[in-house]
């Protein structure tokens, strides 16, 4: 079956740089898949090659078989690649249903014209109100974002990002910031998303790490290090080595 994301050799130089160094890879379909690494290793630059922020320097990047390689940001969405990012992208005087709204406004091809679509559909509306209920956020669904709390803004931007219906989604750090005690629940939704829905997470608390994934890829100096089982990866002398060598996780 063909994967669901894939690179092959895939590099990105920064002038003498080597960020991403020969990088071959592979999202399996309906994967719940962790990318860690120490600081500095080139995670963020990886995804930055995936979703079009960043074009490769050598390589190859398939989204369930095509290749997306020379593709923009947009393009990849609109095939089912989505991403959420460490800070987060929102609009602080929407309210979460505009938010979802313009998202799903947008997948429908109806552009920024989200006030007359949530307005006269029914059929949208009741995806907005499922997206946000499957996020725990139909208690804030009128709340303006700039005054929500900090784990319910990361949920927002989880949410937003299903609301485009991803193949592919990928999350760089989505409970960073957010309190420990809802960081679980967090994750738990994640893990729960339907499985048409591939997901790479892109994280450095071990925790949640060994607690979601079912596969792990180990990143060092750009390149794949490591890659197995959850309990593989433990295991594993030479990613202890990396981590307990005196590198922090990031």
């Amino acid at each position: 079956m063909t994967d669901a994301l894939a690179t092959i050799g895939l590099v990105r130089r920064f002038g003498g740089l080597v960020a991403t160094n020969d990088v071959t890879f592979a999202l399996a379909r309906g994967a719940r898949h962790a990318l860690i690494g120490p600081n500095g290793a080139g995670k963020t630059t990886f995804v930055n090659l995936l979703t079009g922020v960043l074009a490769p320097t050598a390589g190859r990047i398939l989204l369930a078989g095509e290749d997306v390689t020379g593709l923009p940001q947009d393009a990849r969405v609109r095939r089912g690649l989505s991403r959420t990012f460490q800070i987060n992208q929102l609009f602080p005087d929407l309210t979460p249903l505009e938010t979802i709204g313009l998202a799903v406004s947008e997948r429908l091809g109806h552009g920024g014209d989200v006030w007359r679509v949530v307005g006269t559909r029914d059929a949208v509306l009741e995806e907005i109100v499922s997206i946000a209920s499957r996020f725990g956020l139909i208690d804030a669904l009128e709340t303006r974002v700039g005054g929500l709390p900090y784990g319910k803004q990361r949920q927002l931007e989880i949410a937003v990002a299903f609301a485009t219906r991803p193949r592919v989604l990928l999350l760089d750090e989505p409970a960073a910031g957010v309190p420990e005690r809802e960081r679980r629940a967090l994750i738990e939704t994640i893990a729960a998303l339907p499985r048409d829905v591939s997901v790479l997470l892109i994280e450095h608390d071990m925790d949640i790490v060994f607690s979601f994934a079912e596969r792990i890829s180990v990143l060092v100096d750009g390149a794949l290090f490591a890659e197995g089982a959850p309990d593989e990866i433990a295991r594993d002398a030479r990613v202890k080595a990396v981590y307990l060598g005196g590198a922090t996780h990031g």
